[in-house]
């Protein structure tokens, strides 16, 4: 079944490689977003990680789609 993971996202040795540390599961994502919320409200200025919730079917499953490289969307000239 799949859940609600919060990891919590390091920049790693270089932009390539991010270091994942996984912090919760939950099966509802009200609960996750709450816990992101408070994580986000109690970190530190000078701390640079990001707090993340994806929905996947499994642990491993997350991080794979966590360290898959994106490409900056398109923003059109009316979205602007």
């Amino acid at each position: 079944m799949p859940q609600y993971f919060i990891f919590k996202i390091e920049a790693g040795a270089n932009d390539i490689v991010k270091s994942l540390t996984k912090l919760n599961q939950f099966d509802k994502f009200r609960d996750a977003k709450q816990e992101v919320k408070r994580l986000r409200r109690e970190q530190s200025s000078d701390d640079a990680a990001l707090f993340k919730v994806i929905f996947a079917e499994n642990e491993l499953q997350a991080e794979e789609m966590l360290q898959e490289k994106r490409e900056a969307p398109v923003v059109l000239e009316w979205e602007k």
